[in-house]
């Protein structure tokens, strides 16, 4: 049978089964992925452009400072560049991450993430996109432009490491992405998934491991504000020398900008280092130099480069008891490590108070060995091969002191906020350390329902009105006959009734919710 069309009849849309039509919501994924990457690129490529046109001295044309703009774009994510303009003739590599870059993919990656959650919504017969679809279409956008970026830096004076930024680069795109889609989906905490092992899940859902997490957290924030106290104090001390490296460097205003810049952008590794420090297995400025709190050596024939960072590193020999009152910033960070892993229930025991304390030291441990790992980096070959923290003496380091310092103060705090009420005697019961709670447990599941809901408030039961009494009937007065006169002086006077109390009315009983009300057994007669 052949389907006559008339003229002027619109064509029928394409539909999935179900009655939905085809939606280009993954197409918008997938472009916004590119557009992350490509507004990233963007960026730096202005940047370099315009201190490329400033600068008196331009040391090639528009093309390499693009694919120069292109290499740092990789530098932003944790790749290796190649520098093959050296004065020994051996290329050298670059491998520090200016960790302020880091957040510029990042946040744009999780933005892309999070409006492609919303483009599916379900509107206009749209199809609802799920979670992993938007995950997968914004990477495979971002990794497309990644890679011709790869390629395009090929060509410049800092050429990627191509294995370095096969790793690198999907490692970054794959961590965003999960974050920008969890937080568009409302930040679900449910349970894992069916796949992983009972005895995993089971353990995950324990609160310990959440106390852990967030007492690991706290303790690495500390350690990051004392790393930034720290840095601050020594530029302000050496605040001369630091100003007369800043202006020896160069003597134009577009070369002193990109020198700030590069200084701000390197603010958070100067954190890190100021953390590691403060630690004890302090950072290295290459082969056979360490700055620790016990001393600075190894660093009179090495060649450093000229930074005003670099400028406020303290004075070499033994410390001095000014570098080793730095050790307050960890016992700062193992303090709150053991204040945060103490629950508020008073059924938990000692040992499962000890035992979250040092859960979180040892997440403490690992944050701090992560941030270590990223803020440090080869800045050349020989004698600048290594450059920064170690990753795993610092980790190491930041747990020790954690669990030297948490596990005591979580047991001595939890010992005092589980501690009897004032002027109970030791044989006193009532006020024992869980007694209340399992009080309070017992009525609640004698009375059969919730006394005090625990989540969701139950709504309030309908006012009642009062019962109004009803007005008795007052009984009519008996007439009494008058009696007839008689001649008696003062006659006999009528008695009056007293009048019918009314009958007393009770008060109107209130439904009490959640309590079992016992029969009175009435008094014998």
């Amino acid at each position: 049978m052949t389907q006559v069309i008339e003229r002027g009849t619109p064509l029928p849309t394409p539909q999935r089964a179900g009655g939905r039509r085809r939606s280009p919501a993954a197409a918008a994924c997938v472009l916004g992925g590119a557009m992350a990457a490509g507004l990233g690129l963007g960026f730096l490529a202005v940047l370099v452009i315009v201190l490329w046109i400033s600068s008196p001295y331009p040391d090639s044309g528009p093309g390499g400072a693009l694919h120069l703009a292109a290499g740092l774009w990789l530098l932003a994510h944790g790749t290796d560049l190649v520098r093959y303009e050296t004065l020994s003739g051996v290329p050298a590599p670059v491998g520090m991450t200016p960790l302020l870059l880091v957040a510029l993919p990042v946040l744009l990656m999780r933005r892309a993430a999070r409006l492609g959650s919303a483009c599916g919504d379900g509107s206009d017969g749209d199809e609802v996109l799920p979670a992993s679809a938007v995950f997968s279409a914004v990477t495979c956008g971002y990794l497309a432009v990644g890679s011709l970026a790869t390629v395009y830096a090929a060509g410049g004076p800092m050429p990627a490491d191509p294995l370095s930024a096969a790793w690198h680069v999907p490692l970054v795109a794959v961590l965003a992405a999960a974050g920008g889609v969890w937080v568009a989906k409302g930040r679900p905490l449910g349970p894992l998934p069916e796949w992983v092992p009972k005895g995993v899940r089971r353990a995950v859902a324990r609160p310990r491991y959440a106390l852990a997490l967030r007492s690991g957290a706290a303790g690495v924030l500390v350690l990051l504000g004392g790393g930034v106290l720290l840095v601050g104090a020594s530029l302000a001390w050496h605040g001369a020398e630091v100003q007369g490296t800043f202006l020896a460097l160069t003597g134009v205003w577009s070369g002193r900008f990109a020198v700030l810049l590069l200084a701000l952008a390197l603010i958070p590794n100067a954190m890190v280092w100021g953390a590691a420090y403060a630690l004890g297995p302090g950072f290295a400025l290459g082969a056979g130099a360490t700055v620790t709190p016990l001393g600075f050596e190894g660093s009179a024939a090495l060649p450093l480069p000229r930074f005003p960072l670099l400028s406020a590193l303290p004075p070499q020999g033994p410390g001095s008891p000014v570098t080793w009152a730095v050790g307050v910033i960890p016992v700062a960070a193992g303090l709150a490590v053991g204040w945060f892993a103490v629950r508020r229930a008073r059924e938990v025991s000692y040992g499962e108070t000890a035992l979250t304390a040092g859960l979180g030291s040892m997440v403490c441990g690992l944050l701090t060995a992560g941030l270590a790992g990223a803020a440090s980096g080869p800045l050349g070959s020989r004698e600048l091969a290594r450059f920064g923290p170690v990753w795993w003496q610092a980790g190491g380091a930041a747990a020790a002191w954690a669990l030297a310092v948490a596990v005591p103060l979580a047991v001595a705090v939890h010992a005092w906020r589980n501690r009897p009420a004032a002027g109970t005697g030791p044989g006193d019961e009532w006020h024992a350390p869980g007694t209340r709670e399992l009080r309070w447990e017992t009525l609640r599941r004698a009375a059969g329902a919730p006394l005090v809901p625990d989540r969701a408030p139950v709504a309030a039961p309908a006012p009642v009105p009062p019962v109004r009494p009803q007005p008795q009937p007052q009984p009519n007065p008996v007439p009494v006959p008058e009696p007839d006169p008689e001649p008696e002086p003062d006659p006999v006077p009528t008695p009056i009734p007293d009048p019918v109390p009314a009958t007393p009315v009770a008060p109107p009983v209130l439904p009490v919710s959640g309590a079992r009300v016992l029969s009175r057994r009435r008094p014998p007669l």
